[in-house]
């Protein structure tokens, strides 16, 4: 069929396959492109083949593309949409819009398509240019399941009315009792189903369901009312290791720890109502509060392997105390004592000649004393005052982070426990092998199998450890950079000023906010 003729080319269609022929010498693409422009339902698929036949001057028909269907429906690989491109121009589809639609309406027959079909506005109809004509409803995902926890003793000081935070009124220690309610976990909920445009239903994904972490040895899960509660097996107190909550062992002292008790070794937490006699220790995994007004007086060495120390005295140490935590230490003085937290240490009124080591050291902003010793600290110092009118050497240290090396750390500590995974694997392979002959054992194997249950724990431990040493390790990279140390009433003269590798010895009172500026001490 001819679709187009003129003096100089013969434009023709047969059976969709579109061809022209040039009669005279001399065409070029450029009114080759004018006669395209007539027809939309033209497609030039052969462009390559017609520049060559211009360029050879050829009278041979030439194949250069396809006529393309009036109407052309598109269907989305999920059947959720189906989209219409009419190719025909702006006059003829204004003057065929009857026409058109019939033809859209028998695509989407013979297309089956059924629902959520879409109005056409040929009025703003552009040719070549998709419109949807169906749309499906997509389904629902449900909602995910909720996990809630009680939460532990928030270890925040009292706001007194001048608006200052007083360290040492604080609830430090939160009990429960077995049974206590310790979480629950509202179970994830169905979807709602969707429709495609065939009308098909299209399935709803179910929300995503969320564990509840806690230690299977001290809590045990119930289902309540729908939901997933989560109680304690036992009394104690709320407590997190890893991530993951648990009941921990408490233990009560209502006197002192002394001649009666001895020195204390406990896996969990201790309270203790009174002090720690002078001589005697304490080494707890958990968090250590000694609440005596009177505080603590030449004790030998109180040690929270895994948490928070809290005194709510004070020390006179004697130069013989030592207070260490791997959290944070909270007390109200520290005299000729050594402390040391992994995390931060609050002061309430002074240190004096006392070994200090934290991340961050606050004391009293308004009247905190830190007179002679040393307090190091990795981030920042805060205090009221340093030194005294009898210049005193007062060390004040802000050592910072070298982040070549902590980088490095971790990723040796991250290969130990990829060693530590593996062998780890071997070993449960072993124990899952000798549990299904455990009944017929005899007493050397019974042995050998609780050996191997022993090395796996106490891989466990190790895994556990390195893993929180990574995560400490990863906090501190990614803490700021600001480091300083803030004296905000007076720095007497004595006093020694060091951030990094300078530092200054302060020949006269000063206060301020000391740090490196231009790669120089402020001071």
């Amino acid at each position: 069929m001819i679709m187009e003729e003129n003096e100089e080319v013969v434009l023709s269609e047969e059976r969709g396959r579109a061809f022209i022929t040039i009669k005279v010498d001399g065409y070029n693409l450029k009114k080759f492109d004018e006669v395209t422009r007539k027809y939309a339902r033209l497609k030039v698929t052969n462009f390559m083949a017609l520049k060559k036949a211009v360029e050879n001057k050829s009278h041979e028909p030439i194949e250069v593309g396809s006529w393309i269907d009036s109407v052309e429906l598109e269907l989305s690989a999920d059947k959720m949409q189906a989209v219409v491109t009419i190719y025909e121009s702006q006059s003829y589809i204004q003057e065929h819009t009857q026409e058109l639609q019939l033809a859209i309406d028998q695509l989407l027959k013979e297309n089956q398509i059924t629902y959520g079909q879409v109005p056409m506005d040929f009025q703003k109809i552009i040719t070549g240019k998709a419109y949807i004509v169906a749309n499906g409803l997509p389904p629902q995902k449900g909602r995910d399941a909720i996990v809630t926890y009680l939460q532990q003793a928030e270890k925040k000081p009292e706001i007194n009315a001048d608006g200052k935070a007083d360290y040492f009124d604080m609830n430090f220690i939160v009990e429960i009792k077995e049974g206590t309610w310790l979480g629950e976990k509202i179970p994830a909920q169905e979807g709602v189903e969707g429709r495609n445009i065939l009308g098909e239903i299209v399935c709803s994904e179910k929300g995503d369901d969320v564990p509840l972490k806690y230690d299977s040895e001290s809590a045990y899960e119930v289902e309540e009312e729908g939901k997933t509660v989560l109680r304690s097996k036992t009394n104690g107190i709320i407590g997190e290791i890893n991530g993951v909550l648990s009941v921990q062992k408490h233990l009560v002292i209502n006197g002192d720890v002394g001649l009666e008790t001895g020195n204390l070794k406990f896996d969990g937490s201790i309270q203790i109502k009174g002090t720690v006699m002078p001589g005697y220790s304490i080494i707890a995994s958990g968090d250590i509060s000694v609440e005596s007004n009177e505080g603590v007086n030449s004790a030998d060495l109180i040690k929270s392997t895994e948490g928070d120390v809290f005194i709510k005295g004070g020390i006179f140490g004697k130069d013989i105390t030592k207070i260490e935590a791997y959290k944070n230490i909270y007390i109200k003085h520290a005299n000729g004592c050594t402390l040391e937290a992994q995390e931060n240490v609050f002061i309430g009124f002074y240190s004096m000649g006392s070994t200090i080591f934290g991340n961050e050291i606050f004391l009293d902003e308004r009247k905190g004393k830190v007179i002679g010793g040393k307090v190091i600290a990795i981030n920042s110092i805060t205090t009221a005052y340093s030194g005294n009118s009898l210049d005193r050497k007062t060390e004040l240290i802000v050592q910072g982070i070298d982040r070549k090396i902590l980088t490095e750390n971790a990723k040796t500590k991250a290969e130990e426990m990829m060693k530590l995974q593996e062998e780890m694997t071997k070993l449960n392979f072993q124990i899952s092998q000798l549990n299904q002959f455990k009944i017929s054992m005899s007493k050397q194997q019974i042995a050998t199998y609780e050996q191997t249950k022993q090395k796996y724990h106490m891989l466990e431990s190790e895994m556990k450890e390195l893993d929180v040493e990574i995560k400490r390790i990863l906090k501190l990279l990614r803490t700021s950079t600001d480091y300083f140390i803030n004296i905000t009433q007076e720095a007497n003269a004595g006093t020694v000023v060091q951030i990094g590798n300078k530092s200054s010895t302060l020949s006269k009172a000063t206060k301020g906010k000391f740090k490196i500026e231009n790669g120089e001490l402020n001071v």
